[in-house]
This record gives structure tokens, C-alpha cells and sequence, in this order.
């Protein structure tokens, strides 16, 4: 599967013309009755021999962690740390390998914080709570750098969501080391981040509003990372795990996920309804149980959500096209709906 950022990328090498490239994806809009945007690219394989190179790279990366790891835990995080960029010189850079590109990333990040928080075992490992914070604080923070650092020389899109998740971490260690007491509101500090990360994703999203270029795979990854750090809080702090779902509770959570579907029908994104479907299948199966059909329960919950969610799909466009009226003159800093090239 070829994305829009390599159509770009042919443009520029004058493979295609512009003219061609923008028939390209008025045709491609047109086969399939929906703008290429609702489509929500993102490059995961370039074939095959990205799958055999992956699983290549996370057998020789787990033998490096542990063959450094017999030496010292730090040692095992650098040897990994070390590695993936090195090999991400071939993979990544030259090769442009997508998923190997994803795995090399997550790898050198990774293997950035092991030898932080191997280092600090290795050293003192029963330091007290606040101390814990400020240098847990410190390795997301130098995590995060080297994020920034992978992406300076990479431009992997997953890097900026990596990084922002790192600073997510280091913002709240400081919290906790400030402020304590603050352990008892952490997901109330969790949901705050999330919408922070949420709003990052649609500063990125926002510039490239017909996703044509690297700034909307970056900007996937965003949403993917924001998503869990809002839908989680939300749903542990009704307690929907910690008691009985009751029926005034199960309506709770299946209001609030057709609030997230608006938003992902609004921004063109369905992270959020993905992070959430465990909840509102737990809340339907509560529901259901409690109506009597405790045997059907789980058969019925699987029915009637696939279903909402497949009848969600095919009339994507259609529901988007609703709900961006609404939302009059807002609608002009969202993706479009209808997205028609100029030739």
C-alpha cells in the first residue's frame, strides 16, 4: 500500500505529475465513495520482508538485552539503545522499511529508559517515594529527548507520540513529587494529559487537514496515544470495573462512547472508539445479564456492538457529513468531507 506522502514523494521526484497525482486520488475518492481522509492511512508494511525483518530485529534485540543484561541491567538497555539506532541507519534511513522503522523506534526509546532505570537499580533501588518521582521525572525527560533526537534523524511519525508519552510520564512525576497526595487523583491528572496530548494531535492533524503528508501519520500516532490516556480515566473513575454495573451506570457509558463517537466522527479519527469498546462491551453485557439473558449475555454484547460498529463503518462518511454541519463555521479547521483534488 502505497500513502500519501509517497504519492507526494513520486511528485517531487517527477515520476508522476501533479496533475496525475491529483486524478490519482480524485479516482481513488471516487472508487470507493469516501475522501481519501476518512480512510485514515497510515503506513504499516511495504511488503512481506517487512514482517521477516521484524521478527529478525526482535530476536536479535532480545539477545542483546539479555546477553547485556547478565552483565549489568543498565548494560542490557544500552546494548538495545544502541543497536536499533544503528540499525535503523539501514532500515530506517535507507531501506524506509515501515514496520521494522516502528519496532527500531519503540526499541531505541525503550532501550534508552532501561539503562536509566538499570543504572538507578543497579545503584539505589529503595529510595524513598518522592526521590522515586524526581528521577523518574528525570529518565522520561531524557527519553523524551532522545525521542526528539530519533526524530531530527529519522522522521519516524510514531516518534513525536513516543516522545509526547514520555513527557506525559515526566509531567506527572513531577506532579507527584510536588504534590504527594497528589497519587489519589491520578487519573483525574491522567484525563488532563490526554486532552493535552488530544489537542497536540489536532495542531498536527489541523495543518494537514487532507492528509497528504507525513504531519497526518504523525499526528494517527498522536491520537493513538491520547486516546487510552482519556477513555481510561474516565471510565475508572465511574468504577466501572470496581462494583456491579447498574443500569444508571451502564447508560453512563454508553452515553459517554456515543460522545466519543461524535468526536471521532468530527475529527475524522476513531482512536477514541477503540480505546473505549471495552468498557461499553462490559457495561452491555452488565446490562443484559441484569435483564435475565445471563447465558446469551456475552453473544447478544458481541452482536449488537459489532453490529453499531459495522453499520459505524459503512456509513462513515454519511454520519461525518452530519455531524461536521453542526458544527458550523468549526467545521472549516476539520478535515474536509468532501475532498476533491483541483487537476
Amino acid at each position: 500500500m502505497y500513502s500519501e506522502s509517497d504519492i507526494d514523494g513520486a511528485v517531487a521526484a517527477g515520476v508522476l505529475t501533479p496533475q496525475m497525482a491529483a486524478a490519482f486520488r480524485n479516482y481513488t475518492a471516487s472508487d470507493r465513495s469516501a475522501p481519501a481522509v476518512d480512510e485514515e492511512h497510515f503506513k504499516l508494511l511495504t511488503g512481506f520482508n517487512d514482517i521477516f525483518v521484524s521478527i529478525a530485529l526482535c530476536l536479535s534485540l532480545t539477545a542483546i538485552a539479555q546477553i547485556g543484561g547478565m552483565v549489568t541491567p543498565a548494560l542490557g538497555g544500552a546494548g538495545v539503545a544502541v543497536s536499533a539506532w544503528l540499525l535503523a541507519e539501514y532500515f530506517t534511513r535507507r531501506r524506509r522499511m515501515a514496520l521494522p522503522s516502528i519496532l527500531l523506534l519503540l526499541a531505541f526509546v525503550g532501550g534508552v529508559a532501561a539503562t536509566m532505570i538499570g543504572g538507578l537499580v543497579s545503584l539505589n533501588p529503595d529510595l524513598p517515594d518522592r526521590a522515586d518521582a524526581v528521577v523518574g521525572a528525570g529518565i522520561a525527560l531524557v527519553t523524551a529527548v532522545a525521542a526528539w533526537a530519533h526524530w531530527r534523524r529519522f522522521m519516524v511519525p510514531i516518534t513525536v507520540a513516543a516522545g509526547a508519552i514520555a513527557l506525559v510520564g515526566m509531567a506527572m512525576a513531577l506532579t507527584l513529587a510536588a504534590l504527594p497526595a497528589a497519587k489519589d487523583a491520578i487519573y483525574p491528572i491522567a484525563l488532563g494529559a490526554g486532552i493535552v496530548v488530544f489537542a497536540v494531535a489536532m495542531g498536527w492533524d489541523m495543518s494537514d487537514k487532507e492528509r497528504r503528508t507525513r504531519r497526518s501519520d504523525v499526528a494517527f500516532w498522536l491520537h493513538l496515544a491520547a486516546a487510552p490516556l482519556i477513555a481510561h480515566p474516565v471510565f475508572h473513575m465511574l468504577g466501572v470495573f470496581n462494583q456491579t454495573v447498574e443500569i444508571a451506570t451502564a447508560g453512563i457509558v454508553i452515553g459517554l462512547y456515543l460522545v466519543f463517537a461524535f468526536v471521532a466522527l468530527a475529527v475524522d479519527r476513531r482512536a477514541l472508539l477503540v480505546s473505549s469498546l471495552v468498557y461499553v462491551l462490559y457495561a452491555m453485557y452488565a446490562l443484559f445479564q441484569g435483564a435475565g439473558a445471563v447465558e446469551l449475555s456475552a453473544s447478544l454484547t458481541a452482536f449488537v456492538i459489532g453490529s453499531a460498529l459495522l453499520t459505524l463503518s459503512v456509513f462513515w462518511h454519511q454520519m461525518r457529513g452530519l455531524v461536521v454541519a453542526l458544527l458550523g463555521s468549526l467545521k472549516d479547521r476539520l478535515p474536509p468531507v468532501q475532498t476533491i483534488v483541483p487537476a
